[in-house]
């Protein structure tokens, strides 16, 4: 992991590397999502086999309840408990997070409200490579639960024990063996097996991020989701706490960027260091192993200023304040989430801390936030206006109307004079 000096050069080459246009996965993406909108089930099963090595065929699109009732009784305990308390912490900030109804007199005769309606068919998608991330699934499939979605429709390319588990303790009943852009393009199309959703969810690697975007025309997506990003700001704290968290992050994939910001040499070379050592704890086929040598880099700044000022430009998915309090949280204008103080491992917020880890990256976080529960409900204005409403808004509202020389507009409300 390399030390560097941030300058202007060095934070212009960081963010062209981060926002450059996949043009290679939109082209793949596009090509499989034309595919299985035309030929539906036929060209689902097809790319499925060539890219997956599965033959839906042979093992059927849907994963039964007797599967689903063999891997409860296969997972131990300890993990059954461990995805219950994560559950449990998920839905209580769901529940916090749901927009309410509410009614207010905007003057005499005039009501506004708002009603809050689920998104009726969700579809949640959970990445199932090299490591079937069930964490994921408790973080769509739990918020839309908590909103009242009344069809969740989960795909997995691979699902294991322990994403079927999680799913049986969830009660969620529809787990297609379907992954990548193929299953993308079925959930914002339907085929006559997969039916069409209203909304997809979760991560995915760059074919299935380009395949949600480029179906966002036709179908909602939650955000654009793209390799994970880990910064921490830190002049004086734990290197080893400081490189463990880094390290989990850059093992997610090859791309992802893990960066260290500090105004101190000694704390940079101190995390170089463990760093080094805890890679050597890992496998040789970790992600880290890459990531940290393409993207990783421990950035030293004049000042803390300008560390945060770096940061906000940068809105990074994840942030760790280790040596932070309100004053430092005070200095955040964009990231995805912030872990505040030395003891919040951002792996604490990936699995069972209640926040989402679905969150907005590639420099999104200046303009929207993290998954929520919002994101599974529409909230819809309500207008009550009586005859004494008529009466204090007409006169107005027909002056405007002219000054834009819509005169249908004016006489709708004339002719209730």
């Amino acid at each position: 992991m390399r030390i560097l000096r941030l300058t202007a050069a060095v934070e212009k080459k960081l963010l062209a590397a981060r926002n450059r246009r996949d043009a290679q996965a939109e082209k793949v993406a596009a090509k499989i999502i034309e595919d299985v909108r035309r030929r539906g089930d036929a060209g689902l099963s097809s790319w499925t086999q060539k890219l997956d090595g599965i033959d839906l065929s042979r093992t059927g699109t849907w994963v039964s309840q007797r599967e689903i009732d063999g891997a409860l009784r296969r997972v131990g305990v300890d993990f059954l408990r461990a995805v219950k308390h994560a559950i449990a912490n998920v839905r209580k900030v769901a529940e916090k997070q749901l927009p309410r109804k509410w009614s207010l007199e905007v003057e005499p005769g005039v009501s506004i409200g708002q009603i809050v309606r689920p998104i009726e068919t969700v579809g949640c998608y959970i990445p199932g490579g090299k490591s079937t991330l069930l964490s994921t699934l408790v973080m769509t499939a739990g918020p839309a639960q908590v909103a009242g979605a009344k069809r969740i429709v989960v795909v997995c390319s691979r699902p294991n024990s322990e994403l079927l588990a999680t799913a049986g303790i969830l009660g969620l009943r529809e787990i297609a063996r379907i992954g990548g852009a193929q299953a993308i393009a079925a959930m914002a199309y339907g085929t006559k097996t997969i039916p069409r959703v209203d909304k997809i969810f979760g991560p995915g690697n760059r074919f299935v991020t380009a395949a949600k975007q480029l179906v966002s025309r036709d179908c909602a997506i939650d955000l654009p989701a793209g390799p994970t990003e880990a910064i921490v700001i830190a002049s004086r704290s734990n290197p080893r706490w400081i490189a463990a968290d880094l390290l989990a992050q850059a093992e997610h994939a090859a791309d992802a960027v893990s960066i260290l910001v500090t105004t101190s040499i000694q704390l940079a070379r101190e995390v170089q260091r463990e760093m080094s050592e805890q890679l050597k704890n890992l496998p040789e086929k970790n992600a880290a192993n890459v990531s940290l040598t393409t993207r990783g880099v421990i950035l030293l700044v004049a000042s803390e200023r300008a560390a945060f000022d770096f940061v906000n430009r940068l809105a990074p998915e994840h942030l760790s304040l280790p040596q932070g309090g309100a004053a430092a949280l005070g200095r955040v204008s964009a990231a995805g989430t912030v872990f505040v103080g030395p003891r919040a491992a951002q792996p604490l917020g990936d699995y069972a801390s209640g926040s989402n880890h679905v969150l907005p990256t590639g420099g999104w976080a200046r303009s929207r936030a993290g998954l929520s529960a919002a994101d599974f409900v529409k909230c819809i204005s309500v207008q009550t206006i009586s005859r004494r409403g008529l009466r204090r808004l007409a006169s107005d509202v027909r002056i405007l109307a002219r000054a834009e020389n819509l005169s249908a507009h004016e006489n709708a409300v004339a002719v209730r004079e």
